[in-house]
Formats: structure tokens, sequence, C-alpha cells
């Protein structure tokens, strides 16, 4: 068993090159499935069926996981039997048939447009306050997940074509333009805050902290927090909700959704397809304008 999961592990760095958190979550998600089957006499691979993975399931529920972990780990067993099919290991995967949890639709937090502006002009004078006010800005114009924007790199921003190369989730690369508010705070920041903080001390990072160190994610979290709560902003916010309201704001203003997925680095357009709630009303408006009997 052991053997089968490392090789699996193996294949998902290696030929998919997914993150070593992904990794990690992965390897924990088949450890605990491993330890189920131990629980229930099951030694071999090949002994597997599919009532054994819904026994695992419902043991994670009698553990109160939520129907996301349970999917969750779910789609990791299911991909490691598919690549044992795949390595012939096995003729058919037990979980091919085993049907998922039931997953209710989870709206993402978002701001309005005008939150939004408060947010991103929340940072006042000051070196800091000018990498923080760059950080917002690309992580709203770029649609920019939190790891995204503290590994971007300077060489992967072009500022006179206004675009971004971003490595996202599996190390897949996408290019999305920015607008001109983050260019212009883009460029106050590599002009007169960058060169300060990094006092001679060279880096790849494009945001570093006033060590000269790369910005991590939980100082960027904690940051937004804190120019949320200076801007009046309720709830609990988020990089994750920039990008949210990134998306939001596109979709609600006619943005075509494939280009919408393209931007976020969204695999499946039905990922994307949560944002569509926001153009309801828009939609109920081009209706009533234009059909014949609206």
């Amino acid at each position: 068993m052991d053997q089968h999961v490392d090789a699996y592990l193996q294949h998902l760095g290696a030929e998919r090159g997914l993150s070593p958190r992904t990794l990690e979550a992965y390897g924990a998600d088949l450890a605990a499935f491993r330890g189920y089957l131990e629980g229930v006499g099951v030694a071999a691979i090949e002994a597997v069926t599919p009532d054994h993975i819904r026994g695992f399931l419902q043991s994670l529920e009698r553990r109160r996981l939520s129907p996301r972990s349970r999917a969750r780990t779910l789609s990791a067993v299911r991909g490691l039997f598919k690549f044992l099919v795949r390595e012939r290991v096995l003729s058919l995967s037990p979980a091919a048939d085993v049907a998922s949890p039931r997953l209710g639709q989870r709206l993402p937090r978002s701001l309005n447009r005008e939150e939004t502006a408060e947010l991103l002009t929340a940072p006042a004078d000051g070196l800091l306050a000018r990498r923080d006010a760059a950080m917002l800005e690309l992580v709203y114009a770029a649609g920019l997940r939190v790891s995204e924007v503290v590994g971007l790199r300077s060489e992967q921003v072009n500022l006179e074509s206004g675009f971004l190369r971003v490595v996202g989730k599996g190390s897949k690369e996408r290019v999305v333009p920015v607008g001109q508010s983050a260019r212009d705070a883009l460029v106050r920041y590599l002009n007169e805050a960058r060169p300060a903080l990094l006092r001679g001390r060279a880096s790849s990072a494009l945001f570093v902290t006033v060590l000269g160190k790369p910005m991590t994610r939980r100082w960027f979290l904690a940051l937004v927090r804190k120019y949320a709560l200076q801007a009046g902003v309720s709830g609990k916010v988020s990089p994750h909700t920039l990008r949210h309201a990134f998306a939001t704001h596109l979709v609600d203003g006619g943005a075509d959704l494939r280009a919408v997925q393209m931007m976020l680095g969204h695999a499946d357009i039905s990922t994307t397809q949560v944002y569509t709630h926001v153009a309801r009303d828009r939609l109920r408006e081009v209706h009533r304008k234009f059909h014949p009997r609206g």
C-alpha cells in the first residue's frame, strides 16, 4: 500500500507539478484512507472494494468532516486508483462509481466597488505604504492568489505592455493584464520604495520586507486585514476577498466567463461559474429592456 501511494505522490509532483503544500494534503488524505483500511483488515490495494471506500467516507462523516473536506479526500482516493489503473496495477478502479458528498453552493465573500476603492486607498504615505498599495492594486487588477502575488519576481512584470506572467497552481503559467492604476502604483513602489527597502541587497522577489526578504503569505494577510479595518470595511477580509472582487466586478460588468476563467487560472469553467450569480440583476435588466415582452 505504501509503495503505491508513494509512487502516486511522486507522479503528482514530477509529472503534474503540484506544489509541496498540495502534495502534503494529498498524502494526509491517503494516509487516513490507509489507516481506515488497516482498521477493517484490508492489507492489499487489490482487495479494496467500493464498499470499503463508502465506509471510509462514512467514517469521515462521523468525525464531522465537512462535505467539502470529504469530497476533497475522495478526490485523492479516486486519483490514486486512476493512477493504478493507468499503471496496470489494477484493471478497474473501485472508486469510479462512488458518489461524491453533496455540496451546497458556497458563494465567495466579495466587496462592492465602494468598499474596494476604500481598501485600495487605505495605505498612506511612506515606503511601506507604497509597497502595500502596489500589492493590493495588483491582486485586484489581476485577480491574483496570495501565493502568486508574494511569489512574483521582477522579471515577471512587463510595465510597458501592462502584463504579468503569473505562475499558478500546478506550476501553470498565465499572462494577465493589469490596468493603469495598478501600473502607476507599481511604478511608484519600484522607483521610490523597493530600492530603499533592499538597501543595496539583491533579491529576485518583486515585493520585499524591511529586511530585504520576500514578502510572506502570512504577513500580507495581516496587512490586508489591517487596511480593511483602517478603511472601515466590515466582515472578514483577506487577499482572496480581493481576488473574488476582481472576478465579481468583471462578470457583473459583462465580461465573458471564459476570459475570466483564463485570468483567474481556473482549470475548469465550473469553478468560475460561481460568479455568474452576480450578473442576475444585470441580465434581468437587459431582458426587461430588449425582450418584446420584457
